[in-house]
């Protein structure tokens, strides 16, 4: 095996990061897949020309000392990339070289490969296995993590295009994904590494603006640490205290949600209270002598240690007016609750000491995911898991009570049906009012931290579709869709029934091509609209039926009439010409086209059927044409009546009295023009006919159908075809 000096002194790098940071480190192990690897891309580089293994052994570094796991994270951030770049690999072979866990993670990560690629329906299908990866194992997503964060930082090596890309997807996936799963310091990184790809010249502008005033921000954060540095150092608490400014993303996002320039946002930084304590309770001992100290804000205070967040992150948060009357946001928080800030499901897999069993704290970040897959069934709602996913991941929550006390999480502007929904599906279906605060209110009300909701239900109580207006959270949209769609299938299946009942007492047949021409003609857009509405009641089939008969009467009457007619016009005047002189050779009309006197055509030598005459704008002779324009020959229309040709057109309007005399002075009455026969019919107030005449030229024949068209009530005048 050749592998480079630089690669073999990254792999005792990487075993003695193991050595300090994990619970348990399997060397013999790690050695082993990084060996099994390092043959795998033996012959592969990476864009920056450095050998591929360099990837693999820097993303299992992240693992060892930034995102600190175990060593079968490490020995899968080894062979992550092993399957995905090299057939002679399979998952198979993983399971039998390094067993049943490690295959599991490894072929959840060569999925997750493919995410962005495909249709609509394919990434969705690509999500699913992603999220289903995630639940089987969690480090699926850490290694992913730690991947995903290498490529950032080595994104200057690939072409711009694909930067863009990869850097879009962070920002919206994967940043959003590590703030979920509790990984702060990941998830700020991957923030701001994105934000210098897609908007280099404002992360540019930000950060030069940031570091011109960082002396001034470090004085300001020296003179307000000074005080409160005096008075911990009384408690008998260890503590460290630091000032730290802000990400530059954060920063971007608060200047365009607040809509204001850098000058004018203040809160840059923040200060950090971390207490060398288990006990919590230190926390507010803390923030005791933060609010002596400095007048608080009161609406600037949060307490996410009694109501930690959804990530497991727990810390208490308040502003405070500092020196110059300059607001600062203090965070107080314990050293095991600083690390779950920062390491989130990491810390959490640490804290349990390698043990094998479930965890509740490690099952909570991935419980949203199994509720996300669990409402996301047919291939609608899996078309929409892409939208929902990012829906969930960044979405701002509120606190609710039951009237027990019980708490419950929900996002902002919730309301009492998302509530419902959150207690039970059943709940949710049949929800008719509820009390907020001891108060009945709307469905629609805006829940807000704090309320106490109370559940009013009916079993007469069915879900609307105005609920969809108002809720907030993934699983009452999905829900509420859910019973929508069985609510209209019952209703379709009732149409359908009724229809082949209709049909069985008529004694009438209908092949599926019937049924969707029949519900096309009729003007609906597909059968379960068709059934929907004769389930609704909407739809007298017998009229239907009765219209659909009298018009295919009437398309086989006019079918009929142009038959006669294109028989008649073909056989006057003179002999056919064919490449210019009379031929007796046989020919035929193509039935694709129906070519009449005076259309401009052409014909095609066939087998059999002598000369086949087509329109020259036939979709099908251009194509044959293509295949063999030695068979094509120019035909040309006999004279009929000196130089004229035959002409029919159909005519359809409002009846009135003496429409057939107006019609025919119409035409006759225009430089002497011969009409051949007219018949015009009338019903329910409409007339509609044919007229056979004969014409000079194309000019002669536009002026006739502008003159029809001038008659009082005409609303149709068209050529008559097939």
């Amino acid at each position: 095996m050749a592998t480079n000096k630089t690669v073999q002194g990254g792999v005792l790098e990487l075993l003695a990061l193991c050595k300090k940071n994990l619970i348990r480190s399997d060397e013999a192990f790690i050695k082993k897949a990084f060996e099994f690897a390092a043959v795998a891309h033996s012959d592969e580089s990476r864009q920056s020309s450095e050998p591929y293994m360099t990837h693999p052994l820097a993303v299992a570094k992240i693992l060892a000392d930034e995102i600190p796991f175990d060593d079968v994270s490490i020995v899968c951030a080894l062979l992550h990339d092993v399957v995905e770049n090299n057939k002679d690999y399979s998952i198979e072979m993983i399971k039998k070289t390094f067993g049943p866990e490690v295959a599991v993670i490894v072929d959840g990560l060569t999925k997750v490969q493919n995410l962005f690629k495909g249709t609509d329906i394919d990434q969705s299908e690509n999500y699913r296995k992603l999220l289903m990866s995630i639940t089987k194992d969690v480090r699926v997503m850490i290694v992913k993590f730690a991947d995903r964060l290498h490529n950032m930082r080595t994104l200057e090596f690939l072409p711009p295009d694909k930067r863009k890309r990869i850097a879009q997807e962070t920002l919206e996936i994967y940043a959003p994904l590590a703030h979920r799963f509790g990984l702060g310091k990941v998830k700020w990184e991957l923030e701001d590494l994105a934000f210098k790809e897609l908007n280099r010249q404002a992360y540019d502008n930000l950060k030069r603006k940031i570091n011109a005033k960082r002396n001034e921000r470090e004085d300001f954060v020296s003179e307000f640490i000074k005080p409160l540095e005096e008075k911990l150092k009384e408690t008998s608490y260890e503590f460290e205290i630091s000032g730290r400014a802000k990400h530059l993303y954060s920063i971007y996002r608060k200047m365009i949600k607040r809509n204001k320039p850098f000058e004018e946002i203040f809160d840059l930084f923040a200060v950090r209270i971390i207490v060398d304590s288990a006990d919590p309770y230190s926390c507010y001992a803390a923030l005791g002598i933060v609010n002596g100290s400095y007048n608080p804000i009161q609406e600037r205070f949060k307490d996410y240690i009694a109501i930690p967040k959804a990530n497991n992150y727990q810390s208490l948060h308040t502003t405070v007016y500092g020196p110059s009357g300059r607001p600062i946001e203090v965070q107080i928080r314990t050293r095991k609750m600083h690390e779950i800030s920062e390491q989130g499901v990491a810390a959490h897999w640490r804290y349990k000491e390698g043990s094998t069993g479930k965890d509740a704290a490690i099952d909570q970040y991935v419980n949203w995911i199994r509720e996300l897959l669990d409402n996301s069934g047919g291939d609608e709602l899996r078309k929409n898991i892409i939208e929902n996913f990012r829906l969930n991941l960044y979405t701002q929550e509120i606190y609710i009570f039951t009237p027990k006390g019980e708490l419950k999480r929900l996002p902002v502007n919730a309301t009492p049906v998302d509530f419902a929904f959150s207690i039970h599906t059943a709940v949710g279906f049949h929800c008719i009012g509820a009390k907020v605060n001891g108060r009945i209110v709307p469905l629609d009300t805006v829940l807000h931290s704090g309320d106490q909701v109370e559940v009013i239900t009916s079993k007469n109580q069915n879900p609307n579709r105005n609920w969809l207006k108002f809720v907030q959270t993934h699983k009452a949209k999905q829900d509420i869709k859910k019973w929508l769609n069985k609510e209209e299938d019952d209703v379709i299946n009732k149409g359908k029934d009724i229809w082949e009942k209709k049909l069985r007492k008529l004694r009438l047949t209908y092949s599926h091509e019937d049924l969707l021409k029949f519900v096309h003609d009729n003007k609906f857009d597909n059968t379960r609209q068709f059934f929907k509405e004769i389930g609704q009641g909407k739809v007298d089939i017998d009229e239907l039926l009765r219209l659909s008969g009298d018009k295919e009467k009437k398309s086989k009457e006019i079918q009929m009439e142009f038959q006669d007619f294109a028989k008649y016009a073909r056989a006057t005047g003179g002999s056919m010409l064919v490449d210019g002189d009379k031929s007796n050779v046989m020919f035929s009309y193509a039935k694709c086209c129906n070519p009449i006197p005076g259309d401009p055509a052409i014909g095609f030598i066939t087998t059999g059927e002598g000369v086949k005459i087509h329109r020259k704008s036939c979709k099908n002779l251009l194509d044959i044409s293509k295949k063999e324009p030695d068979k094509i020959v120019s035909i040309q229309w006999p004279e009929a009546e000196g130089t004229s040709f035959i002409v029919g057109l159909h005519v359809f309007g409002e009846d009135s009295p003496g429409i057939l005399n107006d019609v025919a002075q119409s035409i006759v009455t225009f430089q002497n023009t011969n009409i051949k026969a007219i018949n015009i019919d009338t019903n329910d107030s409409f007339f509609e006919g044919t007229v056979t005449l004969f014409v000079r030229d194309i000019e002669h024949l536009s002026r006739i159908i502008e003159r029809l068209k001038k008659i009082k009530g005409m609303s149709k005048v068209s050529r008559l075809e097939s």
